[in-house]
């Protein structure tokens, strides 16, 4: 009795659902996983970029940094 192609039945249709899922997971994660890129706060960034070129004094940047914290979405 030769059973080549219907041994496994469907299963072939279920692996290639599987790695079909594994890459919409893979690329489309709507949230940060490890090894993606995050997303930079370029703000910030630019908060301290000028303090630490001294364009804005210690009072001015902490006052900046507490505003820019509290209205990030």
């Amino acid at each position: 009795m030769m059973m080549d192609d219907w041994y496994f039945g469907g299963m072939h249709w279920i692996w290639w659902g599987l790695w079909i899922i594994l890459i919409f997971w893979i690329f489309l994660i709507p949230y940060p996983t490890p090894g993606q890129k995050r997303k930079r706060d370029t703000a910030m960034e630019a908060l301290r970029e000028r303090y630490a070129r001294g364009e804005i004094d210690e009072e001015e940047f902490e006052k900046r940094k507490t505003f820019l914290l509290k209205n990030k979405k």
